[in-house]
Parts: C-alpha cells; sequence; structure tokens
C-alpha cells in the first residue's frame, strides 16, 4: 500500500518584491506553485498510490482570486479519475481563505471537520486517518487531545497541521511535543507548517514532507513530498521526491582574494559555474549571492550594490542566461585587519558601538518600526520612476517595507560604519 503525504502547497503564494527586479522571470516565478502542485498530481497517478494526505495551507491566506481555487479543484479532479482518494486538512492559512469556505470539492475529496477531530476509515486497506481541521488562523492550543485513540490491527495515520517544538520559525500554531505525539499510539504523523523537510523514524514515524517549491531565499534547496509505503499495519518505506521547478540557492563568494569590484565579480562567477555544475538536471536557479572575508576590493563595493548586481549578472548571462537568475547581491566583507586602516579614537569608537545597538534594538521595536516605514513611504513615493528603476532595493523597500527595512536599517548602518572607519579624515570639512 502506497500513499503520498503533502502539505504547504500555498497555491498563487505572492512572490513579493519580484517585480523590483526588471529581469526577474516573472512569469515562471508566478506560476511557480501551481506547477509544482500539478508535478505532484502526476507523480501520485503516475504512482497508482492508494491514497493523499494534505496536511494543511493549500492556499496562501485571504486570498481572494477564485481562479486559484479553481486550478485546486481541476487537480483533484484528475485524482478522482484515477480513483485516487484525498485526505485533506486545512491550516493556518486556509482558516483565512475565502476559497476554503466558497468551493465545493470533488466527492473523492474528504475534509477533515473543525469542530472536533474525527477518523475517515479505510476498510479495503485497514487503515484510519485522524485529523482535525484549523477553525481559524490563529489556533495557539494544542488539538492534540481532542485526537482518537488508534484503531487495533489497522494502521493509523495522525494528519496535524503544527509548529511542533523546537522550530521557532514558524508561528506556535496548535503546539505539541515530539514525545506527545509518540505517546497517542499512531503507527505515522502526517505533520503540516513547517516548511523543511524533516523525518523521525521509529516505532511512530513522524514526517514533514517540507513545502512543494521554494518561494524566497528562506526556502533554499530541494522541495516536494513523500510517497510512503507501508505493509500490515507498519511502515516500510519512505521516499521523497522532488516536484519544484525552480530552485533557490543562498551562494557566499569569499572575495579574500580580489582587489577590485570587478574582480570579485569575476569570483563570483567563478563560484556560480561550480554551483551549475553541482546541481543535476537543467532546474532554473534564482541565487543570491553574498560577498564575505576580509578583502581590499570591500571598500570599493560599498555603495555600488547596483553596479555590483549588474556585473555579476553578466558572468552569470554568460555562464547560462535561461537557467540562472541573480535575485540579489548583498556585501557581507570587511576590510583587512577588521575593517579599519587607523585607529579610532575612544569616543569615535563608542558612538559606533552605541549606533550599531541602537540600530539592532531598533528592529525590535515596533513602534518605531511603523513610524519609520510611514515616513519611508512618504520619502520614496516622492522619488522619480526612473530613480527607482535603477536601484531594485529601493523599488523593492516601497513595495514591501515591512519585510525590507530591518535589513536595510542594519545594512546602512554597517555601510556607514565602514565609511567612517576607513575614512583618512574623518572630521576633515567638519567646520564648514
Amino acid at each position: 500500500m502506497k500513499f503520498v503525504h503533502t502539505a504547504d502547497i500555498h497555491l498563487d503564494s505572492p512572490l513579493r518584491g519580484l517585480s523590483a527586479y526588471p529581469d526577474a522571470p516573472a512569469d515562471r516565478v508566478r506560476t511557480a506553485t501551481r506547477d509544482a502542485f500539478y508535478n505532484l498530481i502526476s507523480r501520485a497517478i503516475d504512482e497508482a498510490v492508494d491514497f493523499v494526505v494534505i496536511a494543511g495551507d493549500v492556499y496562501d491566506g485571504d486570498w481572494k482570486d477564485f481562479n486559484t481555487g479553481l486550478f485546486f479543484v481541476r487537480q483533484m479532479g484528475r485524482l478522482r479519475q484515477a480513483g485516487i482518494p484525498v485526505y485533506l486538512l486545512y491550516g493556518n492559512h486556509d482558516a483565512e481563505s475565502e476559497m476554503t469556505k466558497g468551493l465545493d470539492l470533488p466527492d473523492n475529496v474528504h475534509v477533515f471537520s473543525s469542530r472536533k477531530a474525527e477518523t475517515y476509515r479505510i476498510d479495503a486497506l485497514k487503515v484510519a486517518l485522524h485529523g482535525r481541521s484549523f477553525k481559524v488562523a490563529a489556533t495557539t492550543d494544542s488539538l492534540l487531545p481532542s485526537y482518537p485513540e488508534p484503531t487495533p490491527g489497522w494502521l493509523n495515520i495522525g494528519v496535524l497541521h503544527t509548529a511542533l517544538e523546537g522550530n521557532s520559525e514558524h508561528a506556535k500554531y496548535a503546539p505539541c511535543s515530539i514525545g506527545e505525539l509518540q505517546a497517542k499510539g499512531y503507527q505515522y504523523w502526517a505533520l503540516g507548517h513547517v516548511h523543511e523537510h524533516w523525518i523521525q523514524r521509529g516505532d511512530v514515524t513522524i514526517a514533514f514532507p517540507g513545502n512543494l517549491q521554494g518561494r524566497h531565499i528562506r526556502e533554499c534547496g530541494p522541495r516536494g513530498a513523500l510517497l510512503v509505503t507501508a505493509e500490515a499495519g507498519e511502515i516500510t518505506d519512505l521516499e521523497r521526491f522532488e516536484v519544484d521547478v525552480l530552485r533557490w540557492h543562498a551562494l557566499d563568494v569569499d572575495i579574500s582574494q580580489a582587489e577590485t569590484l570587478k574582480a570579485a565579480a569575476r569570483q563570483a562567477g567563478q563560484d556560480i559555474e561550480r554551483l551549475l555544475d553541482s546541481v543535476a538536471g537543467d532546474l532554473p536557479m534564482a541565487i543570491r549571492v553574498t560577498f564575505t572575508g576580509q578583502s581590499i576590493a570591500h571598500r570599493e563595493l560599498l555603495g555600488q550594490e547596483s553596479q555590483l548586481r549588474q556585473e555579476v549578472i553578466a558572468q552569470a548571462v554568460a555562464l547560462d542566461p535561461d537557467r540562472i537568475w541573480i535575485e540579489k547581491v548583498k556585501i557581507a566583507s570587511q576590510s583587512p585587519n577588521g575593517g579599519s586602516d587607523r585607529i579610532l579614537d575612544e569616543e569615535s569608537a563608542d558612538a559606533l558601538m552605541e549606533l550599531e545597538s541602537l540600530a539592532k534594538t531598533a528592529i525590535s521595536d515596533s513602534d518605531f518600526m511603523n513610524s519609520l516605514q510611514q515616513d519611508i513611504q512618504i520619502l520614496l513615493e516622492k522619488l522619480p520612476h526612473e530613480v527607482l528603476q535603477a536601484m531594485p532595493d529601493l523599488k523593492e523597500l516601497r513595495q514591501d517595507p515591512a519585510s525590507h527595512l530591518p535589513g536595510q536599517l542594519v545594512q546602512s548602518v554597517a555601510v556607514l560604519m565602514a565609511k567612517l572607519q576607513e575614512s583618512p579624515d574623518p572630521i576633515a570639512g567638519r567646520e564648514s
């Protein structure tokens, strides 16, 4: 007996900041979540699986385009034609979605209730699936106590959308611990919510398949689902299969040996080529390049992010223009000897340390950040269109200040500190 375990599909998830880059493969990225889900359904049909489990977050919050829901219905229809039932649990994003409330699904789709945990039984396979959907997005209490006892002698599968313990990057929705899952007595826990692939085998198998398609740089590497095989009431095999259609990579480029901006860009080109060689197949790649190391070129890079990105893009285009997109270029390098060509006086050093501390404190101060966002938005709205086109970081900040302002604040302070430290005479011209 085989089934597919998937979660966190996030169909048509908005791609914030993408339009800030005129060279971005917008059409390809915009349809990526749909294409990945189509691939998943195709694999389920090809494998002739007995059923499919979706552990939450089909949609992406309060997304009102019903074409998204209709696409999902069409894919469920493909499974219906193949005689494959689906057991669907709604997660926190689905609880916010208009599609969850308004669309009738094909009769092969069985949706877990949000009122209480319920069980679906497949008599021919001796499989019992237990689950409970989210009624509201902010479900912060454990749902586990309401899950029923296992059906004796059957394969019991628990379906749950949960942060689980130790996943600090995800909101603490329906929290529970590994020990609590093990104590329930089910043989398999089909989890969702955490976007990274994770499996714990044993008498009880606990698994997050991860999301189907990386949507931004924090979701790097292969993405897909799980093909689970069971026999005589026990899990015998788990295979992770990839369905993503575009892959994100974070590439650190050490420019310790580079002495100029162009040399740094050439080093990036060499590292991108090595990355291409290491990744099998011809999957398109979205790459964020971060320059690291202590380098003579560091001072030339500061404030030249736009030119540097164009230089790196030129390197990528020469390698494979159809496969590579440079999402962003970041500077995390330093000047030799810690970034200072001279010794700052004690007062200046203290001032720089205080400035850095203020920046780090400010990003956790919600009132300050809200005020700063409003002020910056007013200023950015006054900038000519051609200025925003020439400086993608500013355009990105204008479109989505909440996501990008904290990083820009810290980076700006870092650039200012480096410039002050490296200036041959930081107080020259002060009296004028």
